[in-house]
This record gives C-alpha cells, structure tokens and sequence, in this order.
C-alpha cells in the first residue's frame, strides 16, 4: 500500500476512534412509540440509546443514572408528565438537550415546554421522519456554546 494512503487510511480510523456517540434517553409511556423511534435511531452509528422511561419520575431519575445528552420526552405520561420533567431536569442539568414529543403540538403546548427549557417540540405522528435531524441540529446549537469538537457526527 502506497504510504499516502497507509496515513490517509489511519487518519481516518483515529478520526471514528474520536467520535463521540450522541447518548440518548427516550420517555414515553407507550411502548410502541418507544419501540419505533428506537428502531429508527438504532440505524444511525453516532447514537447510543442509553435507556428508556416510562414517566417523567423514571425519566428523572435514569438521567442522574445514565447521564444522557439528549432526552426525548413524551409530554402526556402517567405520575409526572413530560412538561414537569422537563422543568426539573434543566433545573438540574442546565446543558441537558430536551426534545419534547407530542401529538398535540398547539401553541399552548410548544409554550410550555419552550418555558420548561425544552429545545423544542416534535409532533409524535412524525418524530421517526424527523427525530435524528432534531437531534443532530439541537446537540450542534448546543454544543456551539460549549466545546466546538466535543461532538463529531459519522
């Protein structure tokens, strides 16, 4: 192998040694829809789903465990819901990406879970079209006030 592309190919297996899997959290209370937005970003390679919740208690609770990037968060769960657990996950963890779920996305409930610290809200009918690019856009607006390589996106 010629020694310009020896160096290129090692290049290149350092630079996927450095990229640092996007860690996730899904929460919902349906487990179907948990099952359908996990099947879909198993496919990408810089996501790692960390867990799943059923509630925003358990939700709470397995992000001090877990310690995940981003949470995707159904608002309408049994014990506490997604716009409550939201509140006390960014008050907990301020750099924590939250990126709500919900079949109602009305002005009312966008507000709510903008003001809860969320950075935004997908309607659950389309979130496995559209999940991996919200993730992908929110981690990259939140990682431009933090570190500028702590993410590098296979």
């Amino acid at each position: 192998m010629p020694t310009h592309a020896a160096s290129h190919a090692q290049r290149s297996i350092h630079r996927r040694q450095r990229v640092r899997r996007i860690r996730i959290l899904l929460v919902d209370d349906h487990i179907l829809v948990r099952m359908g937005l996990r099947k879909d970003l198993e496919r990408y390679a810089d996501i790692e789903l960390v867990g799943e919740a059923t509630d925003g208690e358990e939700a709470v609770k397995l992000t001090d465990q877990l310690k995940p990037d981003v949470v995707v968060m159904d608002i309408n769960m049994p014990r506490m819901n997604g716009i409550e657990a939201t509140g006390r996950l960014m008050r907990e963890h301020p750099h924590l990406i939250i990126i709500g779920l919900s079949f109602d996305v009305r002005k009312r409930n966008r507000e709510a879970m903008s003001e809860a610290g969320a950075h935004m809200l997908l309607d659950k009918g389309a979130a496995r079209g559209q999940l991996y690019r919200a993730i992908y856009e929110a981690v990259g607006k939140s990682m431009d006030a933090r570190s500028p390589d702590h993410y590098t996106v296979a």
